[in-house]
């Protein structure tokens, strides 16, 4: 079997070439990277280390790569030839992808039409049917039509911290020993391979997406918001100290209650979800560093993102937000000089004010809870040098 995945990044080689591999694919990665496709063809492999207590590092192997700028028609015929065709670019990077692939189903359609996956995993929501969008703008509407007769295009959810090290073997990925790799099988049209090793298969997968989205990465985000202000330089560093730990699972708490409402999981499910999700944030052999986690504050504060949304609609059901009203205060005050967007998010600030800068990025429309950010972050911006106390305080205070 046969796999072409786009994206030789951490994602790419520590979750999605790592689980295909184990399924018994070979595996072809496309990429710009030179150095990397070098690497790959030259040792016909690569590592992963996992973060355990062990530090277990485990040899991918076979793996092959193109480079998709000097190799196009190699990665157009690999296109034709693949069981399955899956991506880790970054959603942002879908377009770039999306005529060279146009261009392989175009060839693939005149071959054989076998039926085949294509399957994007993103860090965002939908993120196949994005890529679909983008290839769709490359051929004309009768030959859209018959690229979807024969090709599916799966949505995914992935959960998996990924990074990577330089070593004497070259670059290692790194990653966390839990992972998530949730496929809508609604959405497949080739049903007939070998699913996917360790692989989640579901008819919806909104509820496992916003589960993801408004308690994992919202409580990651939140972690590293409240450890900003608090000096702390990695995730497990800030989690290490009591008041903030607790803080990030009353957040979590509190966000909890929109799944639970909107997708009827059970309470104590999401209590364990939660607790897992802790769990996995305070491994000891991942530093995972506060300014890369907190980047991009824009787009996290936007309205459907991960603290803006549990937030509203968590108002509207009449239900608490303290701890998110504070967790979207802080990110407001997340200054980080190397990211463009904080940069930009604190000169609008500086220019226009707190309140404008909540309705402008949250778009939130309830002066309540924009009043109650605004109160929170001053709170915050006033009282920095005791973050902790000021944390402890809010404690005991419940405001519906």
């Amino acid at each position: 079997m046969k796999a072409l995945h786009f994206g030789a990044g951490n994602i790419g080689k520590g979750f999605i070439g790592y689980l295909l591999n184990k399924t018994g694919y070979d595996v072809c990665f496309v990429d710009v990277n030179l150095q990397m496709v070098d690497s790959f063809n030259k040792n016909n492999s690569y590592l992963v280390e996992i973060l355990d207590d062990t530090h277990t590092v485990e040899t991918i192997s076979p793996v092959t790569a193109l480079n998709s700028i000097t190799q196009e028609e190699d990665v157009i015929d690999a296109i034709v030839n693949a069981d399955l065709i899956t991506t880790s670019v970054g959603v942002n990077n879908l377009p770039r992808i999306a005529n060279i692939i146009s261009k392989g189903l175009l060839k693939r359609a005149k071959k054989d039409k076998r039926k085949l996956d294509i399957i994007a995993n993103e860090n965002a929501i939908n993120a196949t049917s994005t890529l679909k969008q983008e290839i769709a703008q490359h051929v004309t509407n009768s030959e859209m039509k018959e690229i979807t007769s024969f090709v599916g295009f799966p949505n995914s959810a992935i959960d998996r911290l990924a990074l990577s090290k330089n070593s004497e073997e070259g670059e290692i990925a790194l990653v966390e020993p839990f992972y998530e790799w949730i496929i809508n099988k609604s959405e497949m049209v080739n049903l007939d391979l070998p699913l996917i090793e360790n692989a989640i298969y579901v008819e919806d997968l909104k509820p496992f997406i916003e589960r993801k989205l408004y308690i994992v990465n919202m409580g990651h985000a939140t972690t590293a918001y409240i450890g900003f202000l608090a000096k702390e330089s990695t995730v497990q560093s800030a989690l290490g100290n009591p008041t903030i730990e607790s803080f990030v699972r009353k957040t979590l708490n509190e966000a909890s209650q929109y799944i639970i409402q909107r997708f009827n999981f059970k309470s104590e499910d999401m209590t364990a979800f939660i607790e897992k999700t802790l769990k996995r944030f305070k491994n000891k052999n991942i530093s995972d560093d506060i300014l890369r986690v907190g980047r991009s504050p824009i787009r996290k504060l936007s309205y459907d993102e991960r603290l803006t949304k549990p937030t509203r609609e968590l108002f509207d059901l009449g239900l608490p937000i303290d701890h998110l009203t504070m967790a979207l205060a802080a990110g407001f005050l997340f200054n980080n000089p190397s990211d463009e967007e904080s940069v930009n998010l604190q000169e609008y600030i500086s220019e226009k004010g707190i309140d404008k800068a909540i309705l402008h990025f949250t778009k939130i429309e309830s002066k309540t809870i924009r009043d109650r950010i605004k109160e929170n972050y001053y709170l915050f911006k006033n009282e920095n040098n005791e973050l902790i106390s000021l944390l402890n305080m809010n404690e005991g205070e419940v405001k519906c």
